[in-house]
């Protein structure tokens, strides 16, 4: 009986340690580049580089900001008119999150994203909100597919 006891708290005692490792695991490489590719979109967005920030979407790209849908069009055209009085002044992502699904061609990257807006009046606001994004390889390319941008309530 002592015996079956210890064998069990052994076997309980390697499944647990293999989780924990599993869980510490280091990234992959397709969270590696995900990483990237979010902190070069989230850096050309806070330098107001819209080419280089769009460059970043695919062309059927689904969006919802605000809790409205809007298409990657309709956000090509409205935001370098937002951005011409109100810029972005700074961006900090914190608390990054990257799952890959299987077979490693879609990712999900899901975070928090302070963002500082300056105004005409030369004061400046600061918006904290929750993103996630959908990263899809198409012939090798990752393309942002589906953006969720929604901003935290102030309480």
């Amino acid at each position: 009986m002592v015996a079956r006891t210890l064998w069990n708290f052994a076997c309980c005692a390697s499944l647990l340690a293999a989780a924990m490792t599993a869980g510490a695991a280091a990234p992959t490489a397709v969270e590696q580049e995900i990483m990237r590719l979010e902190q070069g979109s989230n850096d050309a967005y806070a330098a107001n580089d819209l080419p280089k920030y769009f460059g970043y979407y695919a062309e059927d790209a689904m969006l919802i900001f605000y809790n409205e849908r809007t298409s990657l069009a309709a956000y090509r055209k409205s935001w370098p008119e937002s951005i011409k009085t109100e810029p972005i002044e700074s961006v900090k992502l914190s608390d990054m999150v990257i799952r890959v699904i299987p077979p490693g061609n879609v990712a999900i990257a899901s975070y928090q994203i302070e963002v500082r807006t300056g105004h005409p009046n030369g004061k400046a606001t600061d918006e904290h909100a929750f993103e996630t994004d959908v990263w899809v390889n198409r012939g090798g390319a990752w393309k942002i597919a589906h953006v969720h941008y929604s901003a935290k309530a102030v309480k």
